[in-house]
């Protein structure tokens, strides 16, 4: 089992991170009171949950109990049937309070007469302890909403680095209409159609001898090879700038010969460069 504790200070990206986990595969529980965390634990060793990456986020408005928090910690850590991480997220004080000004906000502990600036320190103090024992700091101060989402997919996520990136290849026709989830569209109506040679109009590009047909031409070649090299250079930067899934359109005039033999070739070059490829013929059902 994998805990995760997700901490630090408030307005510092909290939320987002949680939101981030979940996308990575953890079970997000936002602001467990610590007291209950052995019980949490204890379900886990008897079976009774089956999560195998909890994420949970304690902070602030967990008050007094940050030592039972601490405790839990230290005594969990000495298991080796779950392994435990703490990521604190902090932020410069007068990007924290330009914040809660935009959104018109307050400091949670705010209260009472205390200004956010005030209430702002008196939670670093409080989380003083926290901080020490964090196993990852990440300051937002300077990072946008997806310079976190990298910043975690690096440090959490099954896929690490540029090969975490999820493509699909989908083959379709025109005069079906574009599919709205491409990212990027590719035209190949200027190669060759087998459609108009008899022995081959019923078939699709999932056949030999359409895809012989399609890739023995000159500019199906051509057009291939250029395809892969610019592949080669734009993945890494999409999976640089934090996508998870590029969305790649092939398309011809119905979506049954020449996009589909052009996909099956581009899903196979780009797995091998290793990437999880998938590839769809979205007109499939359409063929007689």
């Amino acid at each position: 089992m994998n805990f995760l504790f997700v901490s630090g200070i408030s307005g510092a990206g909290r939320t987002q991170a949680s939101k981030f986990l979940e996308d990575l595969g953890y079970f997000c529980i936002d602001n467990i009171p610590a007291p209950l965390l052995p019980k949490l634990r204890e379900l886990y060793l008897e079976q009774e949950v089956s999560l195998e990456k909890i994420a949970v986020v304690i902070d602030i408005r967990n008050g007094a109990f940050y030592n039972d928090f601490i405790e839990f910690v230290r005594n969990i850590k000495q298991s080796d049937k779950v392994n435990v991480k703490i990521l604190y997220l902090d932020c410069c004080d007068e990007k924290i309070l330009n914040r809660y000004k935009e959104l018109k906000r307050i400091h949670p502990l705010a209260k009472g007469g205390i200004d956010s600036k005030s209430a702002l320190a008196m939670e670093r103090e409080a989380l003083k302890p926290i901080l020490e024992i964090a196993d990852y700091v990440i300051d937002t101060t300077k990072l946008s909403i997806w310079d976190l989402k990298k910043e975690l997919n690096e440090l959490f996520g099954e896929n690490k680095g540029e090969k975490g990136l999820k493509v699909e290849v989908v083959s379709f026709g025109f005069k079906y209409g574009i599919p709205d989830e491409c990212d990027i569209v590719f035209d190949v109506r200027f190669m060759p159609n087998p459609y108009y040679i008899e022995s081959m109009k019923k078939k699709t590009g999932l056949q030999q001898e359409v895809r012989d047909y399609v890739l023995s031409d000159k500019c199906a070649s051509e057009f291939i090879v250029k395809f892969f090299d610019m592949m080669k250079m734009l993945l890494p930067y999409y999976r640089e700038e934090g996508k998870e899934l590029l969305v790649i359109g092939i398309g011809c005039t119905g979506g049954q010969h020449r996009s589909v033999a052009i996909s099956e070739e581009i899903g196979k070059k780009i797995s091998s460069l290793g990437y999880n490829v998938s590839i769809t013929h979205r007109e499939q059902k359409k063929w007689g």
